[in-house]
């Protein structure tokens, strides 16, 4: 459950690729992934999201251990919510409800978790909170020069 709260900024706003306009608008972003149980712990990251990537990153997860699921998703009038469920690549299971708000620049979400950990139920509570940083994003940089 660790690794899935950190990408609780991929929750935030799921839109649909066919939408007229995208909830939130491509560019460089920052978020600050918080979770306050069961153990506590802040990330801040930064990345790039191009046009096409705007519906990958608001549908889920961002990395390549959780596959997300939410049978239940409104995004309407700057206010969302989410249920649904978030598989590793072991197939472990973790429920997830989120709700928050967002604009086309920021947004912030509280999630609540819950999974089984040797049998025991396990819950968890997270926030992200995002903005959009600059228009553009960084150029990469530059391969060292040979010697």
């Amino acid at each position: 459950m660790k690794r899935i709260v950190p990408t609780l900024a991929a929750l935030a706003v799921a839109g649909s690729a066919a939408a007229a306009q995208s909830p939130i608008l491509p560019g460089y972003w920052e978020s600050t992934n918080t979770v306050s149980s069961p153990l506590h712990s802040t990330s801040t990251s930064r990345r790039c999201i191009s046009p096409a990537d705007v519906d990958r990153f608001l549908t889920g997860p961002i990395n390549h251990h959780y596959t997300c699921v939410y049978p239940t998703r409104r995004v309407a009038g700057g206010k969302l919510s989410m249920k649904g469920v978030c598989t590793d690549n072991k197939g472990r299971q973790v429920q997830v409800s989120a709700s928050g708000a967002y604009t086309p620049t920021s947004f912030h979400v509280d999630a609540v978790m819950a999974t089984r950990f040797l049998g025991l139920p396990v819950s968890g509570h997270g926030t992200t909170e995002a903005r959009r940083i600059a228009d553009a994003c960084p150029e990469p940089p530059s391969p060292p020069a040979a010697p």
